[in-house]
């Protein structure tokens, strides 16, 4: 049975009040993500999650490494239309803490999703690549300085792949699951083809793009995805921005309402 509107409302709304007082706790930080205005810094603590994870003794098990899907072109867009999921992938860069705030808020909703890390971030927040795996979530490759990989030669871009798929693998034994280009929705056909030279059989694009990161405001976050999402949708965010902390509990609520699960790309794809 569908929950009654009344009762959809409420939990929204609940959800709306705590993405505001998260955002109330941030302040100005990071460098630009995508040239849009710059992101917000936080003082909350990592989530419960991170602490679990790194209290476990023994080794942590590599991270999983890229794999083909048959019958999916090169560049990926989205997924099975017939499945209610969907996918959320991050760009990873910006403050730690607001990186830690937006994984913890899905967690809490049961949600997973797909961070594109970008490698000069993990040289500088090394920890982010483990608290990322250890909340259930999937981590990719989204380039080694995040610049226009599009305007580059062969050699330069193909430095830009191998250089994030290095600190991946150094940090977590795998090169991620995925590759995303730099400043760019789609990747050309040289980025695709230096791609799989790395290990990447797929480049992953996005269906939705939220444009969280021209900073227009919490609400307009949510409806540029709400207006768009539907079944195996991918949908692109940002760490590191302070309308996407507080579009983050209202987008996840009426996911819900709609019966969409978010989950990683990977298991959007299987």
């Amino acid at each position: 049975m569908n929950p009654s509107p009344r009762a959809v409302d409420r939990r929204s709304a609940l959800r709306a009040g705590a993405g505001a007082a998260i955002v109330g706790a941030f302040t100005t930080g990071c460098s630009d993500d995508e040239g849009g205005a710059r992101p917000a810094g936080s003082s909350t603590p990592p989530p419960s999650a991170s602490a679990a994870a790194a209290a476990r003794p023994g080794k942590p098990r590599p991270a999983p490494a890229p794999r083909a899907f048959p019958g999916q072109p090169v560049q990926i867009e989205s997924g099975p239309r017939a499945r209610p999921q969907v996918a959320l992938t991050f760009h990873g860069q910006g403050d730690p803490k607001i990186a830690t705030t937006l994984l913890g808020e899905a967690e809490k909703a049961g949600a997973r999703v797909t961070v594109l890390a970008v490698g000069s971030w993990l040289d500088e927040q090394p920890a982010m690549a483990r608290r990322i795996l250890d909340g259930g979530h999937e981590l990719g490759n989204h380039t080694q300085h995040h610049i226009d990989i599009s305007a580059m030669d062969e050699s330069e871009a193909y430095a830009e792949i191998t250089g994030c798929a290095d600190r991946l693998r150094r940090l977590t034994g795998s090169i991620g699951t995925w590759f995303r280009p730099s400043r760019a929705q789609y990747a050309t056909p040289l980025v695709q083809k230096l791609a799989r030279q790395a290990g990447y059989p797929h480049v992953l694009s996005y269906d939705v793009d939220s444009l969280d990161f021209t900073s227009p405001g919490a609400s307009a976050v949510t409806r540029n995805v709400t207006g768009q999402i539907r079944n195996g949708s991918v949908v692109s965010l940002h760490f590191g921005y302070a309308d996407t902390v507080a579009a983050l509990p209202v987008l996840l609520a009426e996911l819900e309402r709609r019966r969409l699960r978010a989950v990683t790309t990977t298991e959007l794809l299987i």
